[in-house]
């Protein structure tokens, strides 16, 4: 109600005050107004310009699926040049950490051997590995972090889960149009098998059969407006900018959130992980763990593949140079990104990462990492 007359700033606190505690106050330069939910009330957007250019209060917006599709109150207009965005992420590895008790000295430590390619010592090394295992299946969703912090029951963590998952759903029916809502539920329901796959490309003939571009590119791109996925395109060479050589049409999809993604997979696969039994989908929670630590960090994913079979998990610009990023479940081999090292005439790469269960090391141009270093690749 306090939206619906004119959008002047005395005026809208005037309503706002008759709907709150006599005791609420609105003091010039010292109150912070925060609007929660904003999309559902499209004349509290609008009124934002207003608020800025009176400049006597600071305003804070909050908004689910904002900028999706049909979700929302359409503003009678976008204040363009009055709002600045942000996009928020559920906890990322390093404040999972924090949330259970992980100090800054332990977290300067391993920077620091990160840094000097210093080997962790033992004990920190594990007590990391499993912390790293129990965010794979937790993820960063700050009510399943707080469930796992206060409980440490993985069935109380995934019940959580799987009430997100179902909201997730709901607001697809709820709110994308009416002839996509069936399309998108079955994209989202299709991420499991699409991973599962030894080429995890992104097929749509897997989302149903007969399935198309045509029919499905829309509800995909629905899902990942809402930040429910990120997609990680391929590239045609392994050259910077990453972006200008990425192949839009080709791409795999991740959940934005690992624990999200190992709360789809079959039941007990969480306590499969915490005991290093991973089976057919260990190469796709890994990889979806290290798409989440890298989305979370703001970068854009990428990876390469050729028809001959080479295939490179991850290529990120690290310290301003295209650099390899391979994922092992366990520990493996890096033919594929060997195969690009020796041959840096054609795909003009000279360094690389293994992510794995080791410790740090050094081989010539391949720095192996442990899986809980990947948060430290942020500098590009």
């Amino acid at each position: 109600m306090a939206f619906e007359g004119a959008l002047d700033v005395d005026y809208i606190l005037m309503g706002l005050s008759s709907l709150l505690p006599s005791s609420t106050k609105f003091t010039p330069y010292e109150t912070c107004i925060i609007f929660d939910e904003i999309q559902e009330c499209g004349g509290a957007r609008t009124s934002l310009k207003f608020f800025k250019i009176d400049g006597r209060y600071d305003i804070i917006c909050t908004g689910s699926l904002l900028g999706v599709k049909g979700y929302g109150d359409v503003p009678r207009s976008v204040p363009v040049g009055y709002e600045t965005h942000l996009d928020m992420y559920p906890l990322d590895f390093e404040e999972f950490l924090w949330a259970n008790g992980i100090g800054e000295n332990i977290i300067d430590y391993i920077k620091k051997c990160f840094k000097d390619e210093q080997p962790i010592g033992e004990a920190v090394h594990q007590k990391m590995m499993d912390l790293m295992l129990q965010y794979t299946i937790v993820g960063g969703m700050p009510n399943v972090v707080n469930t796992f912090i206060e409980t440490h029951n993985i069935s109380q963590v995934t019940a959580k889960q799987k009430d997100i998952l179902r909201s997730y759903k709901d607001d697809m029916v709820k709110y994308a149009d009416k002839k996509d809502k069936a399309c998108i539920t079955e994209c989202f329901d299709s991420i499991p098998k699409q991973l599962a796959k030894e080429n995890k490309k992104f097929q749509y003939s897997l989302v149903k059969k007969g399935g198309t571009a045509s029919k499905f590119e829309g509800s995909l791109q629905w899902i990942e407006d809402a930040g429910i996925i990120c997609r990680c395109n391929n590239l045609s060479i392994t050259e910077l900018p990453l972006d200008g050589n990425a192949i839009r049409e080709i791409f795999k999809v991740y959940m934005a959130d690992t624990g999200l993604f190992v709360a789809m997979l079959e039941k007990g696969t969480q306590a499969d992980i915490l005991q290093g039994n991973l089976y057919g989908y260990k190469g796709a929670i890994f990889e979806n763990l290290i798409a989440d630590i890298f989305h979370k960090m703001g970068r854009n994913l990428y990876y390469y593949h050729k028809d001959s079979g080479l295939e490179i998990d991850y290529i990120i610009r690290l310290k301003g140079k295209c650099t390899l990023v391979e994922v092992k479940a366990t520990t493996g081999n890096t033919k594929s990104s060997k195969t690009v090292l020796k041959n840096p005439e054609v795909y003009h790469v000279y360094d690389a990462i293994k992510l794995g269960k080791y410790n740090v090391g050094r081989e010539g141009a391949m720095l192996t990492l442990p899986l809980y270093m990947a948060f430290l690749l942020n500098e590009e």
